[in-house]
């Protein structure tokens, strides 16, 4: 390096052994590819998910490690980590179904994935059955010949339903189906669904696994190994991989997961459970309390019931919207999983694709308010959400 000239040498920087010790945390890995002395070994990294490190679109050892630490937490073979929550779904819709082809949804879920199957049904001429999260009889009779792929959420968003995920798993793979399960609001602390018989997870890696709301990410998780493949694949191909970065910001909250999740679920029971008492308020949506028509399921499905819940107030959506403009230590934000507490109407964000038709299937009335938990002392929460209800 020495004899080269400044132009190249500035190039071509050196790279520091490790000298017999590691890095602590998974370092980021911020190149676009990988350099070979072997052509074969280079070719062959081109072609699978377990290979030689080639091409950032294909893999990269930080992304690959968030990959492995998702995967082993959700009790799956692979994963592959995605730019975005979306990125993750469409990557396993448009990786394995093809024009023509029918499935079957849960009748509650998160309104990109909704206005995602509609685009699927308008343009590539698909079919969609919703069906009850929690009735399997109901996703049997729903079956055709041309059903490929089942589509739950762990907990609906964002009236918190719960799905039946043993039953209706089990129901998929009597049919030959492949059971896809969101699990960003339970997180794999709180349901493993490939525990009860999943064919593929996918999170929302922005919400509670990366935790600090400064990351867009995705992951799919795969049970069986040629299906992660086949869906790395099209994946890479469709450019909806993550970012080294972004890895390594996932990474590094999913440290402190198991702690978050313990917070947000206290915090949420409290809050819940004292504006299901409060006059103002017309009903609450969290499965941790028994007026819900999930908590019997929930119970014996999750320790915990999540860190989301959404509630009606009584005057409906203008009573809604002067709450939400009275509120002072909540934010008026969109997403979730995050330290502090978000809150927001999901009529007009998150679910304001769907028709008034669609929003009743899901649950949702026009005043409905979600409320997104943080860790902080719920004290501080309560008297803030109490002033904003006067």
């Amino acid at each position: 390096m020495t004899e080269l000239r400044p132009e190249t040498r500035t190039v071509h920087l050196p790279q520091p052994p490790m000298n017999g010790s590691r890095p602590i945390t998974v370092p980021i890995y911020q190149t676009s590819g990988f350099v070979f002395e072997d052509p074969a070994v280079f070719a062959d990294g081109m072609n699978r998910p377990d290979g030689a490190f080639v091409y950032g679109r294909l893999s990269n050892p930080t992304v690959r490690a968030l990959e492995e630490a998702v995967a082993g937490l959700e009790g799956g073979t692979g994963a592959v980590a995605t730019a975005s929550g979306m990125g993750a779904i469409n990557a396993v819709f448009l990786g394995l179904l093809q024009p023509g082809d029918h499935l079957i949804a849960q009748r509650a879920i998160y309104g990109g994935t909704a206005a995602m199957i509609n685009d699927l049904v308008a343009r590539f001429g698909m079919e969609v059955t919703y069906v009850p999260e929690d009735d399997p009889e109901a996703l049997r009779a729903a079956v055709r010949p041309s059903t490929k792929l089942v589509y739950l959420e762990t907990i609906a968003n964002p009236v918190t339903q719960v799905a039946d995920l043993p039953g209706m798993c089990a129901a998929a793979r009597e049919a030959g189906l492949v059971s896809v399960v969101d699990n960003t609001f339970a997180s794999p602390i709180l349901c493993r669904p490939i525990e009860h018989g999943a064919d593929i997870v996918v999170h929302s890696t922005t919400k509670y696994l990366s935790g600090h709301t400064d990351v867009i990410g995705g992951i799919a998780v795969f049970a069986d190994d040629e299906l992660y493949r086949r869906v790395w694949k099209f994946a890479t191909h469709l450019g909806a991989t993550a970012d080294p970065f972004a890895a390594w910001l996932t990474l590094r909250g999913i440290q402190t997961l198991p702690l978050r999740m313990e917070r947000h679920c206290a915090n949420t029971r409290e809050l819940a459970t004292r504006l299901d008492a409060h006059p103002a308020v017309a009903a609450v949506h969290w499965p941790g309390l028994p007026s819900h028509p999930s908590h019997t399921l929930a119970t014996k499905l999750l320790p915990d019931f999540g860190g989301v819940f959404s509630f009606d107030l009584v005057g409906g959506r203008a009573a809604g919207e002067r709450f939400m403009s009275s509120v002072r230590l909540a934010l008026l934000a969109p997403s979730l999983g995050g330290v502090e507490t978000l809150i927001m109407q999901p009529a007009t964000t998150s679910h304001k694709s769907l028709t008034a038709e669609e929003l009743a299937r899901h649950g949702i009335a026009e005043g409905t308010v979600r409320v997104a938990v943080g860790i902080e002392h719920v004290e501080d929460l309560w008297a803030d959400f109490a002033q904003a209800l006067a």
